[in-house]
């Protein structure tokens, strides 16, 4: 429990900043046979609630229509620990460290097209922060067409492990052997574990943030 909480991330504007950081999540609703069925979807955290945009037909909109209840996830990871990063033969030892955030709530079609426009234009913003687009008004035919699923939160839970969970010591070895793996994201890692470069070396500057 106590490592738990230290994974837990306790401020909502963090978990919102990630939320619209990211490309993807994934919606998960109950189908005619009591499957889950997990799609992923382009969203955007507004207003208290995720907005996803769909074709209006699918059977993603059957489940929500006959079950509100639905997951959402999205998740980024970091970087995997080889498990010789802690021991030569234990492979048990592997690890990952990443952030992610898990919401239990309840979806529906959105069918006000002031809404519904709001959502389209929010959606933009995300993806298309350059602009080059003409700002989505209710009246818009392309408004009509499409299909706006909107998730309101009943709980919403974010965890991330980007070292914090080890002391200073295990920080600055597990930094190093990252950097020297060299992965793509290696650097950005080791950063976000609050361990610097300096021309002595590794050290420990502050704690891990992101």
């Amino acid at each position: 429990m106590q490592l738990l909480g230290r994974l837990e991330i306790k401020s909502k504007e963090k978990i919102i900043e990630f939320l619209n950081q990211q490309e993807t999540g994934r919606v998960c609703s109950i189908d005619k046979d009591g499957f889950p069925q997990i799609i992923p979807m382009n969203f955007v955290y507004a207003n208290d609630a995720v907005y996803m945009h769909s074709h209006p037909r699918g059977e993603k909109l059957e489940n929500i229509t006959k079950n509100p209840k639905v997951g959402f996830e999205v998740d980024h990871s970091l970087e995997f620990l080889p498990s010789y990063f802690s021991s030569p033969t234990d492979a048990s030892q592997a690890d990952t460290l990443y952030i992610s955030v898990v919401i239990k709530g309840s979806a529906s079609l959105v069918l006000d097209t002031k809404e519904k426009a709001m959502a389209l234009n929010e959606l933009m913003k995300k993806y298309q922060p350059e602009g080059g687009y003409e700002k989505l008004t209710p009246h818009m035919p392309v408004v009509e067409e499409v299909a706006i699923i909107k998730v309101v939160p009943i709980t919403i839970r974010g965890k991330y492990k980007i070292g914090q969970h080890m002391d200073k010591k295990t920080r600055l070895v597990i930094a190093k052997k990252i950097l020297e793996r060299n992965t793509p994201t290696a650097k950005n890692t080791v950063n976000m574990m609050g361990v610097k470069t300096t021309k002595d070396g590794l050290e420990v500057s502050e704690e891990p943030s992101w």
